[in-house]
């Protein structure tokens, strides 16, 4: 009995080695799969997606908020920000890399654009997702959209897993899918 008791004890204290070995490995990963999801909705990270419908510019309605078939990049963006129109193709690449995996609804925060311009970008960078006309900001004013571009990475489950103000490089932002992705 003593005998058994010793290896229970042995046991623990080398799976804790393991684990503390292992931190930020696939070991702790998937202790954070089974965490539960939350259970507050908000703007942030960690938090459900507010959720929202809205018809894209090609008559098809859209929703965002609860659980998806594939991860969300919300993209808020206007025609005339430089550094939206510096993302505009990264994000193409990664619309058609990921397609199986991952949603992109480019947002266009039309309140503070016009239908006019938006048209013109969405040709001149031949967007190949969806896009939204935000007229009011009412969806980036929800998710306390500050700058452009502005990008709400949402996983499977619903949850906000990151936001991004601003612009990052095209190697950061895969690198942030493939995250979001395996999340």
């Amino acid at each position: 009995m003593k005998r058994n008791v010793y290896i229970v004890i042995a046991t623990l204290i080398l799976i804790a080695i393991a684990i503390s070995q292992n931190k930020g490995s696939g070991v702790q990963t998937v202790f954070q799969m089974n965490k539960p999801l939350p259970t507050e909705t908000g703007s942030e990270a960690g938090l459900l997606a507010p959720p929202f419908s809205m018809v894209g510019l090609d008559g098809k309605t859209y929703h965002v908020g609860g659980k998806q078939e594939k991860a969300i990049i919300m993209n808020f963006w206007a025609s005339w920000c430089d550094p939206c129109q510096e993302e505009a193709p990264e994000l193409i690449k990664i619309a058609d890399k990921y397609h199986n995996d991952l949603t992109i609804y480019g947002m266009n925060v039309t309140k503070y654009d016009n239908k006019k311009n938006a048209e013109k970008f969405i040709d001149k960078y031949n967007i190949n997702f969806p896009v939204i006309l935000d007229s009011e900001a009412a969806v980036f004013d929800q998710y306390k959209g500050v700058v452009f571009p502005t990008n709400v990475l949402i996983d499977k489950h619903g949850v906000i897993q990151e936001i991004i103000l601003g612009i990052v490089s095209e190697k950061e932002l895969e690198k942030k899918v493939k995250k979001l992705i395996e999340s």
